[in-house]
């Protein structure tokens, strides 16, 4: 696997599933972690930590609500504080939206914003604060998670699969800005796993279906590391992703 020794890796929503497993593979690959979550979830986090410790990682375990401005501010200020620069962003953090998912004509408008919030406007705040020390030293990788609902308009997944086709689409624009500085963005479809979120979209599926979040990590790992330097803009999908 690529190695990101000494890197320092900011994962949100890495409480549990993909965040978790992406943090523990990072930690493993000698990145040092900041690791987030919502409130609502802080005891999963310590949970994440107390895995990274044993792991001999260094981490930074931070509540905050990445919808928020002010939290994702703060969120920024302790990681620099703590390790001086954050190398890696995962933007991994999202909403699914009200659960049994409604048609887009029944959803609460206050909900749509929310999964917009956190989904959109969320990486874009956090990318924002953090790609300016990025530029300086002309180095860093922004990875967002992508998700098949961004392409194919399935019934009942209306905001989330729009908040992932936004996602998709920043990711292109910041890409083509920063061509050429030396900082990259891409994103990845980790394809149907065995999730919380998962199951709360579709309570009545196959779990042994899906994959488990540890197999899909190897992508991550990839666009994290120095190995793919002049990838940019990209969208991964990491159940078929191999490397050649």
């Amino acid at each position: 696997m690529f190695s990101l020794r000494n890197q320092v890796a900011l994962i949100t929503g890495a409480s549990r599933g993909l965040g978790r497993a992406l943090a523990v593979e990072f930690a493993k690959q000698g990145a040092q972690l900041v690791i987030n979550s919502r409130s609502a979830s802080a005891n999963d986090l310590r949970e994440t930590e107390a895995i990274l410790r044993a792991l001999n990682a260094p981490v930074l375990r931070v509540i905050a609500d990445v919808s928020q401005r002010a939290d994702v501010e703060r969120l920024a200020g302790e990681a620099l504080a703590r390790f001086g620069r954050v190398d890696i962003l995962v933007n991994n953090a999202s909403a699914l939206g009200p659960t049994p998912m409604p048609f887009l004509a029944d959803t609460p408008i206050e909900e749509f914003e929310n999964v917009l919030r956190t989904n959109v406007t969320a990486p874009f705040m956090l990318t924002r604060a953090l790609i300016g020390q990025m530029l300086a030293r002309g180095a860093g990788s922004i990875i967002n998670v992508s998700s098949d609902a961004g392409v194919v308009g399935y019934p009942t997944w209306g905001a989330y699969g729009v908040s992932k086709a936004a996602l998709d689409h920043m990711t292109r624009v910041w890409a083509a800005e920063l061509e050429g500085t030396g900082v990259r963005i891409n994103s990845v479809d980790p394809g149907d796993m065995d999730t919380a979120m998962k199951r709360a979209s579709e309570p009545d599926g196959d779990a042994s279906q899906w994959a488990k979040p540890e197999t899909v990590t190897h992508v991550f790992v990839y666009l994290a590391s120095n190995a793919s330097n002049e990838i940019n803009g990209k969208r991964f999908l990491a159940q078929q992703f191999a490397f050649v």
